[in-house]
């Protein structure tokens, strides 16, 4: 067992475990560690607590102290050069007219570096502009490219639900997501229908996927052959996973019956298949 604490640089960012040593924290808290970036501030969203060696990667760095009053003055005021960084770097990519957009500027807590993240179409040549952001800030300056997946995240937004994007309130890391998951849950496979705002599938697909695994195992698929009260042999052309109604297409009757999965004896289940046209269409969705 190792006693650890997690914790967040960011909302909804991924949550990473340091060792305490002899320091004791509480969720809500904030202490000074050191990262693979620097020396940072972040919270505690896990106090002090031990777990299994499996659950842990060692080697766990250290927490060098609990921030204090004038250390959390120091993240404020890093906020503030964060934004000034910002307004500075667009003007200069406008000045050199390069195809890119800045998303996101970040200062280490000791002010060793800056951080800007950009998303662009293609490949972009920064070097020119990384000298013009040294010269005016006078340390350390990293570009890095980003998706349209961590675009979203780090701007937030409403999804088509009316609710916060999931990756920007809740979501630690992003999951895959599968053409196959909207196939299985019974979705439209319009695009605009299943992607977010993003343009990439929607994360909430992965949130209710096991749901969906669970209710398919119980309730049989679009062309499966059942045996209904009647005794009748019939063909399943409709489904609804939530409620569980079937509609069943017999030899007797013309028009479909609307029978509960529980009603049906199964005799032979379908599988649910993508088609070449289908993945062909909506790969671009499964991208980052």
């Amino acid at each position: 067992m190792k006693e650890i604490v997690g914790i967040r640089f960011k909302k909804a960012g991924k949550i990473y475990y340091f060792s305490p040593g002899s320091i004791k924290l509480d969720t809500g808290d904030h202490a000074i560690v050191e990262t693979v970036r620097g020396i940072e501030c972040g919270e505690v969203v896990l106090g002090n607590r031990e777990l299994d060696d499996s659950a842990v990667t060692a080697p766990l760095k250290p927490i060098i102290r609990r921030a204090d009053a004038n250390d959390l003055k120091t993240v404020e005021k890093n906020k503030i050069r964060e934004h000034e960084a910002f307004r500075i770097c667009q003007e200069k990519i406008a000045a050199r007219k390069l195809k890119m957009n800045l998303v996101d500027v970040e200062c280490t807590f000791d002010n060793n570096k800056l951080l800007f993240y950009f998303t662009a179409e293609n490949r972009i040549d920064f070097r020119e502009l990384v000298k013009d952001l040294a010269a005016i800030f006078r340390t350390r300056i990293e570009l890095r490219q980003i998706g349209v997946r961590d675009e979203a995240k780090i701007l937030g937004g409403l999804g088509i639900c009316g609710r916060e994007f999931c990756c920007k309130a809740h979501m630690g890391d992003f999951n895959p997501v599968s053409i196959k998951m909207a196939k299985e849950q019974g979705l439209s496979l319009n695009p605009t229908k299943i992607s977010g705002t993003c343009g990439r599938l929607m994360c909430c697909l992965k949130n209710e996927q096991a749901a969906y695994e669970s209710l398919l195992k119980i309730t049989p698929k679009i062309g499966a052959l059942v045996v209904t009260p009647d005794g009748d042999k019939g063909k399943v052309v409709d489904a609804n996973l939530i409620t569980g109604k079937l509609r069943v297409k017999t030899e007797k009757s013309e028009v479909p019956l609307t029978l509960d999965r529980g009603e049906v004896k199964l005799l032979k289940d379908a599988e649910i298949k993508l088609n070449k046209d289908e993945l062909r269409a909506l790969k671009n969705l499964e991208d980052k």
